[in-house]
């Protein structure tokens, strides 16, 4: 059973963008080297049940590591989710979500949570999720950033 003690949340940004906008900047899987300094490798099909290759950047050391994952949710607007499953060679588990909430014209909310799961998931919280924690709130920062900066670029033009 989930404790909520290994629970990763970002900080919750708002951003003067509207959902649709921001649904396209996560989704935009190839454009993630170019905004995502957690993230900077994404490749996935996009597709319910497919998987999710990624290149995630230890915040404060620059290695990067492979994190392969499972899409689970997609609902436009609202939800992106992929989650690690456990396997007989690696019995870690976690569930990554995304919420995207549309608070008013052109405004939107985000925020992140990777919620731990397993028979390793006090032990992954106690020696990774000070360093998620990190990674998620830039995301945040990240996300916040790309989205306004096309949103002013598209109104300007």
């Amino acid at each position: 059973m989930a404790k909520a003690e290994n629970l990763v949340t970002s900080i919750e940004v708002e951003i003067e963008a509207p959902a649709s906008l921001v649904w396209e900047v996560l989704t935009d899987f190839a454009r993630y080297a170019e905004w995502n300094t957690f993230c900077p490798g994404l490749e996935t099909t996009g597709r319910l049940g497919d998987m999710v290759y990624m290149q995630v950047r230890i915040p404060g050391t620059g290695q990067v590591i492979p994190v392969n994952e499972t899409l689970v949710a997609w609902e436009p607007e609202r939800l992106l989710s992929w989650e690690q499953r456990p396997a007989d060679d690696n019995k870690d588990a976690a569930r990554r979500d995304q919420y995207v909430e549309a608070i008013g014209p052109g405004r939107t909310r985000y925020v992140t949570t990777d919620l731990f799961l397993g028979l390793n998931a006090d032990v992954i919280m106690r020696e990774h999720g000070a360093w998620v924690k990190r990674g998620f709130d830039q995301v945040a920062r990240d996300v916040k950033a790309r989205a306004e900066a096309l949103n002013a670029q598209r109104q300007a033009t």
